[in-house]
């Protein structure tokens, strides 16, 4: 018996589709109002019917049941009704098709509830909202036995455990990931996209409809052009070349954390290999991450206070350091703000990869400047928190590139032009 279930997808739906068939994990972030919500649905009921393992179980998952039921339950009626025999049950959010597979809407409020089921295949919807051990405690096991496959949707919120999985699966070869913004996939018209601009700030907006990941971070220093790095595929796989040198750029901290970045230089291009951070440690320490690192170093670059010296021991850092092994240079002192327009210049020269230099990408995005609300402004100078660091070892960084020209190429040196071939006729 042929079943027609009056679905036509939309282009973009329809190319969600295919990849997802080829793919046992995946994360789609999309902009609202591009119809994810239709597409799991149908993918989810087309998987059920041509189920042939005996007793199918399938499930969308929203962070809540009743988000569930306002936003799936109606699509999984419409469309699963034009199946003869499939029973619903209100109650429950569950539909039974007369193959024996089984549509479940679940929510994530109570993960507890949902240990003990087995799936052959489940979306998560907005997952930004949905707890972090949900997955890997829950839906993960549920999946194991039956081999089953799991697709995350949403939308961005900030970068918790959602952009996490996202930044994870682009580096994954075994993963599909897209995102899809709304001033790209045509479904909205600009008029509607206008519209929406007036009644939402910029942040929200970009959120949205943008699927911006640093939008809803007020203030965010680093934002604009950590996302132009995702984009373009500047954050991802960057290999150690062990035939170049590496640089490393240190914030050092006294009874505070200690941040570095290691760094080749690739032409005009930086690659940023690598980070470290802890916290309580002596100078000993770091010296022996490094050496347990094994990379080829060039030279290692501190702030100025490294020259300062200690009331106890009455040597410097720089001092102490010498004698460990270890020669730094220092970066020329400037101020914070010229060091942060250095280091938002250096961004779009830089490769980060995704897996090594996950904290320090973390803290830069986070690093932001203070909201005066009496005055309705952002203050000049940034909030000095956990993530100042590693955004301090990077504003050293961009300054000290910038100082030591590090584009391969030697200083030029011109030549003397006072040379009087005759100077010496006539000398005593």
């Amino acid at each position: 018996m042929q079943i027609v279930i009056p679905y036509t997808p939309r282009k973009l739906q329809s190319e969600l589709h295919n990849n997802l068939d080829g793919h046992r994990w995946g994360v789609i972030v999309c902009h609202r109002r591009m119809g994810k919500t239709v597409m799991a649905i149908n993918h989810l009921l087309r998987a059920a019917v041509l189920c042939e393992r005996p007793s199918p179980r399938y499930a969308y998952l929203a962070p809540t049941y009743r988000q569930a039921k306002s936003t799936a339950w109606d699509y999984l009626k419409q469309f699963a009704s034009k199946i003869p025999g499939t029973k619903f049950h209100e109650t429950e959010l569950r539909c039974d098709l007369p193959n024996g597979a089984r549509i479940s809407l679940l929510g994530a409020e109570t993960p507890d509830s949902l240990r003990g089921i087995y799936l052959d295949g489940c979306f998560m919807d907005e997952v930004a909202d949905i707890s972090a051990s949900v997955f890997p405690e829950i839906i993960r096991p549920a999946l194991s036995d039956r081999k089953g496959w799991c697709f995350f949707v949403g939308t961005p919120k900030g970068q918790n455990a959602f952009y996490e999985m996202y930044e994870q699966a682009v580096i994954n070869d075994g993963w599909f990931t897209v995102v899809h913004k709304a001033s790209e996939t045509e479904i909205l018209d600009e008029e509607e996209l206008a519209s929406a601009k007036e009644a939402m700030t910029a942040d929200q907006y970009a959120q949205e409809y943008e699927c911006s990941w640093v939008a809803n971070i007020p203030g965010a220093i680093f934002g604009k052009e950590l996302q132009a790095s995702l984009e373009e595929g500047r954050i991802g796989r960057v290999p150690h070349d062990p035939s170049s040198r590496v640089d490393t750029w240190w914030d050092l901290g006294i009874g505070d954390s200690t941040a570095i970045w290691f760094t080749q230089s690739i032409g005009r291009s930086v690659h940023v290999i690598d980070c470290y951070e802890a916290r309580g440690e002596g100078l000993p320490h770091y010296v022996k991450v490094l050496t347990q690192k094994n990379y080829l170093y060039g030279d290692h670059f501190a702030p100025h206070d490294i020259e300062v010296r200690e009331l106890g021991s009455g040597k410097s850092r720089r001092e102490i350091a010498y004698d460990l092994g270890l020669n730094f240079r220092v970066v020329p002192k400037l101020p914070v703000e010229d060091g942060l327009h250095a280091a938002q210049m250096l961004i779009p020269r830089c490769w980060f990869d995704a897996e090594k230099c996950k904290d320090g990408l973390v803290a830069l995005r986070q690093y932001h400047r203070a909201y005066n609300e009496r005055n309705r402004v952002f203050r000049n100078s940034p909030v000095h928190d956990w993530s100042s660091h590693f955004a301090d070892a990077f504003r050293y960084c961009a300054v000290g590139i910038k100082e030591t020209k590090t584009d391969g190429r030697p200083p030029q040196i011109m030549a003397a032009m006072d040379y009087n071939p005759f100077g010496q006729i006539g000398a005593a």
